[in-house]
């Protein structure tokens, strides 16, 4: 993975529609954003987009939703720019080929051992006890009834919802899946996949059924196979800080969830301990966000209730950190968070970054450049980079949460939105991220007050300095050129 800030995007909703535009966009000549990202996460764009889940589940994993290009147009990106896909490790559709063939003839069906069923993983019944280990990330059972064409009536996992159909990822049929994926993937260029939801892949009796030391051996074998294909592999997990500095020593690249609510912390509060804390322990070989197509998490830096183990923050700071984003956002989170909206994960809130800082140009660009900073590879969500709004308009449209989140941008929107002055200095600040040798060499944590973060990035006589002062809300960044030392232009 390149040592570049990344862009993540959904391929229709930044200047177009299709592929064609996307690959005009950020690669092609006079591109608005030719050239300045190393890479580009692009989420799931396979048939079909128009799911319950905007693409994470999908129907046909093997084809390319059809309203967005082919696979060639897939290709033709990654011959310019790396590109990042998804795997939807966890689940399919009800309404997928395999699943439809499944429901037409039940066990007979050559597709019978790709679902999971309750039964597959509880022979012997499912306990009281059994289901209270169960780690559930939504206000829903883990199991659907369902009644197949056939006349079969099934209990299935569906970790999700009930539309989305858990996977047997311990059967040949669920293995062979996987890969065919992987397959499709390499043949078309993608240089990098996201495991999505990959640690509710396995189940087992007597468990939690989320990140066991199987579903490590899981990983260790799925990224092998993607190794040999050429495709690096990030892991997506939602969980308790110290269960991703685990995570980490085991997988080639894990995201760091800790650091956006931290970072609000530190810009609420005027108090940089947490967040200093954090970055003394937290794992090198991260993707580093502030915002993604799902909420703020919270669930990352706070205690773990069954564990007994504390959080980063302690529980009225977290309190107190979602009432702070809902004021900020001046009561539009709330309406999108929770159980308000449909929404599924019970751990994030629903706001745009920039909303969740009072759309305050210079906290914006702060927390930016503390992200650049730390040692990881950052990955900007492309509403954050246009320092977008939320789309109370689509929310209401779809009464989906998340949907506050993921705006559709006209190629009009796109070029009024790239002129504003914080998108400007938010370009400038990823450029210098992208170029300067410094970031390849050694970086530290300065002592400071506890108000202040100072971090400094070293190689040779290159070097890096950011100097926040979360208090006064003020920060410098100063680094050497060829003529000597310059400022960074963009704080006020």
């Amino acid at each position: 993975m390149k040592n570049k800030v990344q862009l993540i995007v959904y391929a229709e909703r930044l200047g177009g529609v299709s592929f064609q535009t996307l690959n005009h966009v950020l690669a092609g000549e006079g591109g608005a954003l030719s050239s300045i990202f190393g890479a580009v996460h692009i989420l799931p764009f396979y048939e079909s987009i128009h799911g319950i889940d905007a693409g994470f589940d999908p129907a046909n994993h093997m084809q390319v939703d059809q309203t967005l290009g082919t696979w060639s147009d897939v290709a033709a990106l990654s011959a310019k720019l790396d590109v990042m896909a998804d795997v939807i490790v966890n689940h399919v559709s009800n309404v997928s080929p395999e699943f439809l063939d499944f429901s037409k003839h039940g066990q007979q069906s050559r597709y019978a051992g790709l679902f999971l069923t309750r039964n597959t993983v509880f022979p012997n019944g499912l306990s009281d006890a059994d289901k209270a280990l169960i780690y559930r990330p939504r206000p829903t059972s883990a199991f659907t009834e369902v009644a197949l064409a056939c006349g079969e009536q099934h209990a299935l996992w569906t970790t999700f919802t009930s539309s989305q159909i858990d996977i047997d990822v311990a059967h040949p049929q669920g293995r062979a899946y996987l890969l065919g994926i992987l397959d499709r993937l390499a043949q078309n260029g993608v240089h990098l996949v996201r495991l999505d939801a990959v640690g509710y892949a396995v189940k087992k009796a007597g468990t939690s059924c989320f990140m066991l030391p199987e579903t490590f051996a899981f990983i260790d074998d799925l990224s092998a196979q993607a190794r040999a294909r050429n495709i690096e592999v990030l892991v997506e997990v939602h969980s308790h800080y110290q269960t991703q500095i685990d995570i980490a020593r085991r997988v080639d690249w894990v995201y760091d969830f800790a650091l956006p609510p931290l970072l609000l912390h530190a810009l609420f509060t005027g108090n940089a301990t947490a967040l200093k804390a954090w970055l003394a322990i937290r794992p090198t070989n991260a993707v580093t966000v502030l915002d993604t197509h799902d909420g703020i998490g919270i669930i990352d830096i706070g205690a773990d209730k069954k564990s007994k183990r504390p959080g980063l923050v302690s529980d009225a700071e977290l309190d107190a950190l979602v009432e702070r984003i809902h004021l900020e956002s001046q009561g539009q989170s709330r309406l999108a968070t929770g159980a308000a909206a449909s929404n599924l994960d019970l751990y994030q809130v629903n706001c745009t970054y920039f909303d969740a800082l009072g759309r305050d140009a210079q906290k914006y660009l702060i927390a930016r450049a503390v992200q650049f900073f730390a040692p990881g590879v950052p990955q900007v969500y492309y509403v954050g980079l246009l320092a977008g709004e939320n789309d109370i308009d689509l929310l209401a449209k779809t009464k989906v949460g998340r949907d506050i989140n993921r705006h559709y941008f006209t190629a009009d929107e796109l070029a009024r939105d790239l002129q504003k002055p914080v998108v400007q200095a938010l370009l400038r600040l990823i450029k210098l991220r992208n170029s300067h040798p410094a970031f390849a060499g050694q970086f530290s944590v300065q002592a400071s007050s506890e108000t202040s973060l100072v971090m400094q990035w070293l190689l040779g006589d290159e070097h890096a300095l950011l100097e926040v002062d979360f208090a006064a809300c003020r920060a410098g960044l100063v680094y050497t050129t060829p003529q000597g030392l310059q400022s960074f232009q963009g704080f006020i």
